[in-house]
């Protein structure tokens, strides 16, 4: 597998379109995202304290946008860690695959929205870390 490193992730800010009725912005597959969206969920009803997440996608790119509220993303990829703040629905966040991620410190009443390049597969996922880190070439 191919080492990638938390600074491969990235911010995006989507189109916004202004206007005093309220505004709206959009996400085309391809053109604002580096990939074809074939799943989307959103999470929500986040107890305090608690955090999303906490694995690796082998293969899934994904990007997670704070729809509402705010949350923290916990970037990690077995020798560098970041975390992005996500608070605007306007700006979402870039997470190849074989980077750990961790959701957390969700507002009240967040809901965040992530949009998934594959279908949900559970072998794709990484869920322990120190195997994580040896497929990373981190160990």
């Amino acid at each position: 597998m191919n080492s990638r490193s938390v600074y491969d992730a990235a911010v995006i800010q989507f189109p916004r379109i202004l206007d005093n009725r309220g505004n709206l912005t959009f996400i085309e597959a391809r053109r604002h995202i580096p990939f074809d969206i074939a799943r989307v969920y959103w999470i929500y009803d986040v107890p305090g304290g608690e955090s999303r997440g906490s694995h690796a996608y082998r293969q899934l790119q994904e990007v997670i946008i704070a729809l509402s509220g705010s949350l923290e993303v916990f970037l990690d990829d077995g020798m560098a860690q970041k975390v992005v703040t996500l608070n605007r629905a306007y700006y979402g966040l870039y997470v190849p695959n074989m980077i750990w991620r961790r959701m957390q410190q969700f507002s009240t009443n967040a809901v965040a929205l992530v949009l998934a390049s594959l279908p949900y597969s559970p072998e794709d996922y990484i869920r322990d870390y120190d195997q994580f880190k040896r497929m990373n070439g981190r160990q």
